[in-house]
């Protein structure tokens, strides 16, 4: 199965759960996405950790707002 694919299934997926846990998978299959593309990709590496910080920031100041 081709990545485009895989994607292609796995947010069609996501858009029919919405527990939790199924979130959280599909966030670490994005994230496992991301890493092979910077391997496969060196310059979108960089981007790709951009993306990531600012997620985490976002996150974080989520967290501390509750």
């Amino acid at each position: 199965m081709n990545l485009i694919r895989l994607m292609q299934v796995g947010l069609m997926k996501l858009a029919k759960q919405t527990r939790g846990q199924d979130l959280i998978e599909y966030a670490l299959m994005a994230g496992f996405v991301a890493v092979a593309a910077g391997a496969v990709m060196p310059n979108v590496s960089a981007s790709i950790s951009t993306i990531f910080s600012q997620i985490s920031s976002v996150m974080a100041a989520a967290a501390s707002q509750s």
